[in-house]
């Protein structure tokens, strides 16, 4: 899809369809007053015949406006004028938009939404937000169905901008539209079955990623380079596989040459059967979902190619499937990270944990500025947390605050929860230096205490996206989740950097 700004609606001659903001009561928002006044009081006459007040979220189409350049208007409720709506309603108001425009055969659509206030936030975050959200529902993944017709008719939207405010649209404009892709990247990513999405396919589409910009070049570790690494952790998830395990190793060189780097390390399980712990048939289609932290990181870097920031940040996936088979952990082996420390395997479904622990000790050589990681790690954070809030554990109470914060801006939000040292009791094993589980009681917490462990040398933090990366149901399919709430954060931190 398209987008532009547009200084005026009237100067749009070739668009058909005009949205439009409502305030409850009838009250008009300055374009729905002027187009009103254009077309003698057409939208007065409509909105009292058919009983529309305004109310947040709900919509009116016109199919048909006589002697006018658009063809048609959707109309949309804005709630109460006397007061700027919130971040989350203002979503609200621009899917129902997009919801009602999809419903027309309109092609293209002039948004006049970004005039309507919006607590603590300027035109660049509500022109980012309309780019996303239209763009984010128009998303469909057919590419293997054989007959697949996409049912989306929209190729262009143009974003009503005063002059007054052009730096602030363009802003958003750029944002939005690398930010779009980038979940979109990520959702095509994850949606994929794990038979096509295998590690070799994830590092092929990290290598494509290095071609888009000069900044960003890509490395692939294959099995025998980590066992050199002493990845024992890691490649004793990948043995019940008949895919070989792949490191992707993703360099965006942004910043200063001496400027520490930023790392994301995404969890990249292709498929997780639950090797020898083996899950439930029910549901278990979804576990090729488990690599969303790593395809995040690679929607990341998606949006890095197009922003351009002035950082240095590196993406590290490690990527496998964990399968049953005669050569896979079973419960009660005990292996050895690549810090050392031995690792009783009690589940060999917590196999998260142990591709993560070898890559967080690969980090350290980054010398990284702060290093977040971030996977489909616990089903107990769904408990916990639902699918609302991404669960954020971390040993850095300023990064979290960032992390915090970067996700109220990106509308994608956080939960932290505590990490403390009383949960590490739990990790205790007879025969190792830890167990990989740490038994049903804050299982969240207790897997982000077994990574801590591998993360004292340099400030992080932990997401835990098992409950936001995807949705189940009659809507099932990725979410592109957490790729705004890291965008934003880079964006922050560059931000802050060069003030």
């Amino acid at each position: 899809m398209e987008f532009s700004l547009i200084t005026s609606p009237a100067e749009s001659t070739h668009i058909d369809c005009l949205i439009l903001g409502i305030f409850e009561n009838h009250r008009h928002s300055q374009e729905s007053s002027e187009f009103n006044t254009q077309t003698q009081g057409l939208i007065d006459n409509l909105i009292k015949r058919d009983s529309f007040d305004g109310t947040l979220g709900k919509t009116l189409t016109i199919n048909f406006i006589p002697n006018h350049t658009y063809q048609r208007c959707v109309l949309v409720g804005l709630g109460r004028q006397d007061q700027p709506i919130s971040s989350k309603n203002y979503r609200k108001v621009l899917t129902s938009a997009i919801k009602a425009l999809n419903n027309t055969p309109a092609t293209s659509a002039t948004c006049c939404l970004t005039e309507t206030p919006v607590e603590n936030q300027n035109y660049a975050w509500k022109t980012r937000q309309v780019v996303e959200i239209f763009q984010g529902s128009c998303y469909q993944f057919g590419d293997l169905k054989s007959n697949f017709e996409s049912t989306i008719k929209l190729t262009h939207i143009a974003i009503a901008t005063p002059k007054d405010n052009l730096l602030d649209g363009e802003i958003g404009l750029t944002q939005g539209i690398a930010l779009a892709n980038a979940v979109e990247f990520t959702k095509n990513l994850a949606d994929s079955p794990g038979n096509i999405c295998t590690p070799s396919h994830l590092a092929e589409k990290a290598l494509a990623l290095s071609e888009q910009n000069n900044h960003l070049s890509t490395d692939i570790l294959e099995e025998d380079e980590m066992a050199e690494l002493g990845m024992g952790a890691l490649l004793s998830v990948s043995r019940g596989s008949r895919q070989p395990a792949k490191l992707i190793i993703l360099n965006y060189q942004g910043g200063k040459p001496e400027s520490n780097p930023i790392v994301l390390v995404g969890k990249g399980l292709t498929f997780d059967a639950g090797g020898i712990s083996l899950k439930p048939s029910a549901g278990m289609d979804e576990m090729k979902y488990d690599m969303c932290g790593g395809a995040s990181v690679l929607g990341v870097f998606q949006a890095l190619s197009e922003l351009n920031l002035p950082l240095n940040v590196i993406g590290l996936v490690p990527t496998s499937e964990n399968m049953p088979d005669g050569d896979a952990n079973k419960p009660g082996d005990i292996v050895t990270s690549m810090s050392g420390q031995t690792i009783e395997i009690l589940n060999t479904d917590a196999e998260g944990r142990l591709i993560l622990c070898d890559t967080l000790t690969y980090a350290e050589r980054f010398n990284p500025e702060v290093v977040i990681d971030l996977a489909t790690l616990t089903g107990a954070c769904i408990t916990a947390l639902g699918r609302h809030p991404s669960g954020l554990l971390g040993n850095d109470d300023a990064l979290c605050a960032d992390l915090l914060s970067a996700g109220t801006t990106a509308c994608d939000p956080v939960w932290r929860l505590p990490l403390w040292e009383e949960y590490q009791d739990q990790l205790k094993s007879n025969f190792a230096d830890m167990a990989n589980i740490g038994g049903p009681a804050g299982g969240t917490i207790t897997a982000a205490c077994f990574l801590s462990r591998f993360s004292k040398n340099f400030r992080w933090a932990h997401l835990d996206i098992a409950g936001t990366a995807w949705k189940s149901g009659d809507q099932k399919g990725a979410t592109g989740r957490p790729v705004p709430l890291l965008t934003q954060f880079l964006i922050d931190f560059s931000n802050n950097a060069c003030n």
